[in-house]
């Protein structure tokens, strides 16, 4: 073992003394952290050894995972671009469709040796001519832009870089698209990375020093720009947020003047996303005075409030998200954490709902905005995504695409139920298992959770999980508090000063599970990434007899400096600033890293993170490792497990997918025992 040195930094919170003794793992290059993590390393080597099941789950894995995996298409000028993973490929191709002959468009799974360059987002040009698509190394959330020819099958000279969180936008004549983009790292100061986001056009041939810059806001440095192109074609409009504060402002410019944006939005008050435009008068969904939202009708030429006509008024469930085609409103609803669509007329008139095959999650939908054609997948947690065509015009649904996966669906099932919060809310949880389970407390259970971020948790298909069902396990997914199953009310229920609200939803879920005879707290583990990752680690802190064993992804842990850690500072809308002297409290109060107390035997945890996170950096991981190996009772199993070449999750190759969930069900078959 090495020897841990402890640094004496004690900072002062609004009066408040507060150690740092493992500041020093922040720095991920130095000589200590690195003999540090090379020590963790061999401790994770070592645990995960002699695990009989690995061979038989890996074997088992690989044959659920080798199934074609189809994703939503989306028709330009008569071609249809869509991607597809024939099984076990570590990146999904990229298809073009023209009069029923196929080709490869781009297949990234050459772009690297280990598949850890992945593709991460395309867009076809109107005419279909070209492909502008962005690519990421190891995980990380920067990207390169380049532009390939569907015809030639051959990139341009085009390379865009320094972009990520953004859009490319193709202009009407094909010529060149729009972006945004963070200044050239090192050109600002490192406590400046992740602000200044500027928007650019960029004329396809030339080098990206040439693009012209349209706007920034260098007065208020911390701004993102998202670029929209109108319906329409005439204008470039602007989603502007701070962060990820749900709230958002609009801006507009005619793209044939030679102007500046029109700040139609400023206020920040609400959400307000575009929907489409017929002339000057804008629809928008928003939730202002409309927690679940509504649609709005905005005239730029008669902008002022008093002036905005409401289409179609809040309903029972959240609109989701909308568009656009044929005069018709698509709207994606969410109603007790599962999707259901329904079709609008211009004037806001219901008209129908499409019937989905099964109750489920829509994976994505696509509209052809020259024609009344629409495509969407669905999925389900044991039903991969099987995607759909629709013709609003003829109202015919038509099978497009479905796989056909190694397990035998029908011996299991799912269902939703509801129990009961600390402060007496009533919270959503699904809950997938094998049919005629006995409820005699002994099943394996997964408890799965995110709360937060208005991110919702609708069911979705992960192959992983069917081996799961099959040792006879039973998944549990909670739709806590702070995502956005019910509304902007529910987000704002587990955000900032109510962010307990979460943690205590989680723990009522353990307990319900466990009053119910699905589990025992000895046969009940948790789960969460990022977000969730905070989440089943204050869970832990709190509520260490409650659990059998934790798997902790990709954490936020230490709440006093998250925002002083890359992005970290555009969660502060979500979580609050510790150096605030109002928000210091809450934050202190449930923050993982300064809640583990002395001899606690904790249950067992799995950390893991990557060496290439840039979004939730691995810090947070290393500094909860090292302060449970301190504080914890010693007999206390703490495992790191630190991914190479891989970051938060972004465009993972299958390949290190499959590695890490046999790791993670290594560490269940050996800590929840009796």
């Amino acid at each position: 073992m090495i020897t841990v040195n402890k640094s004496d930094i004690i900072e002062d919170f609004h009066g408040t003394k507060v150690a740092d003794p493992y500041r020093w793992l922040e720095d991920s290059s130095s000589e200590a952290t690195l003999a540090w993590v090379e020590e963790k390393e061999k401790e994770c080597l070592a645990y995960f050894a002699e695990i009989e099941s690995k061979s038989h789950d890996k074997q088992r894995l690989t044959e659920l995972w080798n199934f074609p995996k189809h994703f939503v298409p989306k028709k330009v000028n008569g071609k249809l671009f869509y991607q597809k993973n024939d099984g076990l490929q570590n990146q999904a191709v990229l298809y073009l469709k023209q009069d029923g002959v196929e080709k490869v468009v781009l297949d990234p799974n050459g772009l690297s040796d280990d598949g850890t360059v992945a593709m991460t987002d395309f867009t076809v040009s109107r005419e279909g001519r070209y492909v502008a698509y962005a690519t990421a190394a190891n995980g990380s959330d920067w990207q390169e832009v380049r532009v390939r020819d569907v015809t030639t099958g051959e990139d341009l000279t085009d390379v865009i870089q320094w972009v990520k969180f953004t859009a490319v936008v193709w202009s009407p004549d094909g010529k060149g698209f729009y972006y945004s983009r963070f200044p050239e790292l090192g050109t600002i100061a490192d406590e400046e990375e992740g602000t200044h986001h500027k928007v650019f056009y960029h004329q396809l041939g030339t080098d990206q020093s040439e693009d012209i810059l349209l706007h920034e806001q260098p007065e208020e440095k911390e701004l993102m720009f998202t670029p929209i192109l109108s319906e329409d074609k005439q204008y470039l409009c602007l989603h502007v947020n701070f962060g990820t504060a749900s709230e958002n402002r609009f801006y507009y410019k005619d793209i044939e003047k030679d102007e500046s944006f029109t700040k139609l939005l400023d206020q920040q008050d609400a959400e307000y996303s575009y929907i489409t435009n017929e002339g000057p008068v804008f629809y928008f969904k928003t939730d202002l005075h409309a927690p679940k939202m509504r649609v709005i009708a905005i005239d730029i030429m008669n902008p002022e409030r008093e002036n905005w006509e409401e289409i179609i008024p809040e309903q029972a469930a959240v609109m989701e998200y909308i568009k656009y085609v044929d005069g018709k409103f698509v709207m994606v609803l969410s109603q007790d954490a599962h999707h259901a669509i329904h079709l609008y007329d211009k004037e806001g008139r219901f008209e129908q709902e499409i019937d989905l095959p099964f109750i489920g999650s829509l994976t994505n939908l696509t509209v052809n905005a020259e024609g009344t054609e629409m495509y969407f997948g669905v999925t389900s947690f044991i039903d991969p995504t099987t995607v759909y065509h629709y013709d609003i015009s003829k109202n015919e649904l038509t099978l497009v695409s479905e796989s056909n996966i190694p397990f035998e669906r029908m011996d299991y099932e799912t269902n939703q139920v509801f129990y009961t919060s600390k402060d007496g809310t009533k919270i959503p949880m699904f809950l997938v298992h094998k049919k005629g389970l006995e409820l005699d407390g002994q099943n394996p259970v997964i408890l799965y959770g995110y709360g937060g971020f208005n991110v919702s948790l609708t069911p979705f298909f992960n192959p992983a999980i069917l081996r799961w069902l099959e040792k006879g396990g039973v998944y549990a997914v909670a739709n806590l508090r702070g995502g956005m199953e019910y509304g902007e009310e529910w987000h704002k229920a587990g955000m900032l000063e109510n962010k307990q609200n979460v943690f205590d939803d989680f723990i009522a879920a353990g307990e319900w599970l466990i009053e119910n005879q699905y589990t025992s707290t000895a046969k009940l583990s948790i789960m969460g990434g990022s977000n969730g990752g905070l989440l089943v680690a204050a869970c832990m802190v709190q509520r260490p007899d409650l659990f059998g064993a934790v798997i902790c992804r990709v954490p936020v842990i230490d709440m006093l400096r998250y925002h002083k850690l890359t992005i970290g500072k555009y969660w502060i809308p979500e979580y609050g600033n510790a150096d605030n002297p109002e928000q210091f409290p809450f934050l202190y109060a449930y923050s993982p890293l300064h809640n583990v107390k002395e001899g606690v035997k904790y249950p067992p945890i799995l950390i893991a993170t990557a060496d290439s996170d840039n979004r939730v950096v691995p810090a947070h991981a290393k500094k909860f490792t090292a302060t449970l190996n301190e504080k914890a009772d010693p007999s206390t199993t703490v495992i790191l497990r630190l991914e190479k070449k891989a970051g938060h999750g972004l465009g993972k190759p299958t390949s290190k997918q499959i590695d890490e969930w046999v790791d993670f069900y290594a560490f269940l078959e050996k800590e929840l025992k009796e």
